[in-house]
């Protein structure tokens, strides 16, 4: 049985299967965190070009061919409805608020933003979810690992421990299936990301990605408005890798964003997100997380490309994430 597996693998196209991408261009290319044909594909020839040390033309060569092997383009409605059968859902812990997000929690090949003020559950959301992705899929999970990147040194394995024992797992076992990494800076946090797709490449099942913050340290060395439009660029193109990482690998997104009060905003909830449009547009779900009456919290969807706006209660316990 392993040995056809093997040879399923084996026959998957290798980017040294594409003209003029040999053993040292791959490693190049491997070194830059392109590790499969989809990846150089979306790339441009330019951009190849420099990060192989190519010329344009073998960088266009290249990247038609891979085009061509993966057949990109349009395909019918039915055809992608096949496509979408193989989503995951990894369950938040409170039925509550997986119905908010279509009925079975944080999906994959999507990224799901939470955002809201201090203390209004947003890390404990991703804490819990780092616990719940390893879960069989019967009961919520993605028979997945996890990986955890933390910004503002929130990753807390007391915690992790003390919802795997709400669950009845084993709580070592929860631990050492969650990759933590600490980013100091905002290219490090990017560098990171890369590393996500070595792992999965050498057969990590990595089922979701956890970012606790993601923009903490974009907001902090970007300051003023004269490098605003630096931020925000620097910031789109992190999105879109990040969108593409789980679109390439059928994985989740969970991501925290910070908040501000918005200035302009006279009546209603001032409390806006940090990172404007261009974080609002590259997440698939958008989350406002607030405190609720008697130790509640509220989960308020903001944006979604087919749920209805809508909002629902629910409790953080020792267990984790629960209706309450």
């Amino acid at each position: 049985m392993a040995k056809k597996k093997d040879e399923r693998i084996s026959e998957e196209p290798q980017l040294t299967d594409l003209p003029g991408i040999g053993p040292a261009v791959a490693a190049k290319l491997e070194s830059a965190g392109v590790f499969d044909l989809m990846s150089l594909a979306v790339m441009s020839p330019a951009v190849l070009s420099d990060t192989a040390g190519v010329s344009s033309a073998i960088a266009r060569k290249a990247i038609e061919a891979a085009r061509k092997m993966l057949d990109l383009g349009f395909v019918e409605g039915t055809e992608f409805a096949k496509r979408r059968e193989d989503i995951l859902a990894i369950t938040t812990g409170s039925k509550k608020f997986d119905e908010l997000l279509g009925g079975k929690g944080v999906e994959s090949r999507a990224i799901t933003e939470a955002f809201g003020a201090y203390g209004s559950g947003k890390t404990q959301l991703g804490l819990t979810l780092a616990v719940n992705v390893q879960l069989p899929v019967d009961r919520g999970g993605a028979n997945g690992k996890c990986v955890f990147i933390d910004t503002e040194g929130t990753f807390r394995p007391a915690r992790i421990k003390q919802i795997a024992e709400g669950l009845g797992a084993n709580p070592e076992k929860v631990l050492k299936n969650i990759f933590v990494a600490r980013a100091f800076n905002s290219d490090h946090q990017i560098l990171l990301m890369e590393k996500i797709a070595e792992m999965i490449k050498k057969g990590e099942p990595v089922k979701i990605v956890i970012i606790d913050s993601l923009t903490a340290h974009f907001r902090s060395e970007f300051a003023g408005r004269g490098q605003l439009a630096d931020r925000q660029q620097k910031l789109n193109r992190y999105l879109h890798d990040l969108m593409r990482l789980a679109e390439t690998y059928n994985l989740a997104v969970y991501a925290t964003n910070q908040v501000m009060a918005n200035p302009a905003q006279l009546f209603g909830d001032p409390t806006t997100a940090i990172g404007g449009n261009i974080v609002g547009h590259a997440s698939t779900y958008r989350i406002y997380l607030r405190k609720g009456k008697q130790g509640s919290r509220v989960a308020k969807l903001i944006d979604s490309p087919n749920l209805p706006d809508n909002e629902c209660v629910f409790f953080v316990t020792n267990d984790g994430v629960v209706d309450g």
